[in-house]
C-alpha cells in the first residue's frame, strides 16, 4: 500500500517517508499520534504546523508517563491544538457563513467504550473539554447548541466570547469566501478543511481518541460534520484500535471513516495499513478528501492522507522530542 498523495506536494518533515514507517510500525507502548489538519496549504508555511503538533505529542506523553489515563493525554494534546491559532479548532476556528464560530469536538476511551461529543458550541474555549464532561458525567453521548453550552456553565466551564475565537486570519479567510459567496452563492464559497486529534496507546494496551474542529469555513449555521460523531471521526475500542479522522465531514460520515479503520485493525492490518485503507474507502466510495491518525494496542501506529497536506506528529516511550511532518 502506498501513500496517496499530489506529485507537486513538497513533503517536509523531521524523518523521511520510509523511516516514518519503521518508527509508526515499531511496537510498544505507551505512544502518542496526532494530526492538525487534512486542509494544510502547499503555500503554508510548514514551521507552526510542524512545531503545533511536536508540542502536543510531547503533552500527551508526558500525561501518560506521569501516570495519566490514555484519555487525559489525548484530551491534553487535543487543547493544545486547540489553543493554537495555527488550527482550526478552538481558538482559530473558522467562521461561519454568518460570521461567528461553531465548535465540534468528542472523546472516546477504549477500554468501557465511554464516549462524548459536542455539536455547534459557540461559548467555550476547548470544547473537547466539554465533551469529556459529556463524556464522564452525563448519560448522554452527544449535546448541542445552546443546550451544550448550558451544560458548560453547569460544569463550571467559563463563559468565553465567541469574538474570542475570531483570528485575523480566519477573518480575513470568512471575507473572501463572503465575497465569492454574494457574487455566486453561499454554496459556492468553499475554504480548505482543517481539524485536529489526538490518539493515545498506555503501557497497557489502553486506548483513547480525541478529535475537535471549527468546521467547514463558511459553512451554514448549525452545520455539524464528522468531528462530534463517534465511529465517524472519532473512535477508539482497546480490542480493535483508536482512530481520529479529518477531512470533509460529509464524506467520512457516509463510510464511518474511524471505525472502518479500527476495524481493519481487529482484522489484521496494521494500523498504518489500516489508515490507508480508511483513506481508499473514504475516497472510492464517497469521492472523498481527508487523512487519519490509527494507534493500535500494540502500540504500532499509523496515518494516511489523500489532499496534498496533512500535518501530524508521533511520539513514543524512549524518544526524547516528537518527529512531525506536514
Amino acid at each position: 500500500m502506498q501513500y496517496v498523495r499530489e506529485p507537486m506536494n513538497p513533503y517536509a518533515g523531521d524523518l523521511s517517508i520510509s523511516d516514518f514507517e519503521q518508527l509508526l510500525d515499531r511496537k510498544g507502548g505507551p505512544a502518542v499520534v496526532v494530526h492538525g489538519g487534512a486542509g494544510t496549504a502547499v503555500t503554508d508555511d510548514p514551521a507552526p504546523y510542524l512545531a503545533g503538533t511536536r508540542r502536543a505529542c510531547e503533552a500527551g506523553l508526558q500525561v501518560l508517563l506521569a501516570g495519566g489515563s490514555a484519555l487525559d493525554a489525548a484530551q491534553a494534546a487535543a487543547m493544545l491544538l486547540e489553543d493554537d491559532p495555527t488550527f482550526n479548532a478552538g481558538t482559530g476556528a473558522c467562521l461561519t457563513s454568518a460570521g461567528d464560530c461553531e465548535l465540534d469536538a468528542s472523546c472516546m476511551e477504549g477500554t468501557r467504550l465511554n464516549a462524548g461529543g459536542v455539536a455547534v458550541v459557540k461559548t467555550v474555549k476547548n470544547p473537547i473539554a466539554l465533551a469529556r464532561r459529556v463524556c464522564d458525567d452525563t448519560p448522554h453521548v452527544l449535546m448541542a447548541g445552546p443546550g451544550a453550552d448550558a451544560f458548560a456553565r453547569e460544569c463550571g466551564i467559563a463563559l468565553h466570547d465567541n469574538a474570542l475565537l475570531i483570528t485575523p486570519r480566519q477573518l480575513a479567510r470568512w471575507r473572501e469566501l463572503d465575497v465569492i459567496a454574494q457574487r455566486e452563492g453561499a454554496d459556492k464559497a468553499r475554504g480548505r478543511m482543517g481539524t485536529i486529534g489526538a490518539v493515545a496507546v498506555d503501557s497497557r494496551g489502553r486506548l483513547a481518541a480525541c478529535t475537535s474542529t471549527g468546521g467547514t469555513p463558511y459553512k451554514r449555521p448549525g452545520r455539524v460534520g464528522d468531528t462530534s460523531i463517534i465511529g465517524a471521526g472519532t473512535y477508539a475500542d482497546d480490542s480493535e484500535a483508536g482512530a481520529s479522522s479529518t477531512g470533509l465531514g460529509e464524506a467520512i460520515l457516509k463510510v464511518t471513516m474511524a471505525r472502518a479503520a479500527c476495524l481493519r485493525v481487529r482484522d489484521g492490518l496494521s494500523p498504518r495499513e489500516a489508515a490507508v485503507a480508511a483513506v481508499a474507502l473514504l475516497r472510492d466510495r464517497a469521492q472523498g478528501d481527508g487523512g487519519i491518525i490509527v494507534a493500535g494496542p500494540d502500540g504500532r501506529l499509523g496515518w494516511a492522507h489523500n489532499t496534498p497536506r496533512m500535518a501530524r506528529a508521533m511520539i513514543r516511550v524512549g524518544m526524547s522530542t516528537a518527529k512531525a511532518a506536514v
